[in-house]
């Protein structure tokens, strides 16, 4: 039996389809969403149709901008001669919380998982290999996540990069291994990365 009008249900069933939303959360968004003041909502689903439409990968890193290259690649005071390789922008991000990496980034779309059918050229390492080729590249630090899947796809880069003769380096443990960047505090971050070692 249907407890709701059509549109009602609508609203609940497409806000389910995000990630880590539940029925019940979607419930609770939708009555939220209905019950807001009819300038608010207007401005909600703006902003998201105007990102949607907007927002594009920079031609430099591949992170998510409105710009043809993003704050981090445009900056002067960063020190392009080091470059971090994460595999999405959430990992960017949780590396610029910590405020002490200063390099540049290059997100790779994803990691090599075999089992899932993504391989090398399914991700961005053809532009990381460009980027290299023209950049003047001291170090490339491999910030994948310490799963089965990032460590695979660290391997790879560090095969793939040792022979141009750039330093790669790989972030030190203290990331747990299954555990995802994101969702790691800062300082645990920060040694990861200071305690970095060669590949």
């Amino acid at each position: 039996m249907e407890y709701y009008s059509n549109h009602i249900n609508r609203l609940i069933e497409q806000l389910s389809h995000l990630p880590g939303i539940g029925s019940k959360s979607a419930q609770r968004l939708a009555f939220h969403i209905i019950n807001m003041p009819k300038e608010q909502v207007d401005t909600l689903t703006s902003t998201i149709t105007s990102a949607r439409a907007n927002i594009r990968f920079c031609k430099s890193c591949y992170t998510l901008t409105d710009q043809e290259l993003c704050p981090i690649c445009s900056s002067e005071k960063r020190d392009h001669s080091t470059i971090m390789v994460v595999e999405n922008t959430r990992d960017l991000a949780a590396y610029e919380k910590t405020g002490k990496y200063q390099g540049v980034y290059h997100v790779l779309g994803g990691a090599i998982s075999p089992m899932m059918g993504i391989g090398p050229d399914d991700i961005r390492l053809k532009e990381l290999v460009m980027r290299l080729s023209k950049e003047d590249i001291k170090e490339v630090i491999i910030a994948t996540n310490s799963s089965l899947e990032g460590e695979t796809t660290a391997m790879y880069l560090g095969k793939l990069i040792k022979p141009t003769g750039i330093r790669v380096t790989r972030i030190a443990s203290g990331v747990p291994v299954g555990g995802d960047l994101e969702y790691i505090d800062e300082v645990t971050l920060l040694r990861a990365l200071d305690g970095r070692v060669d590949l």
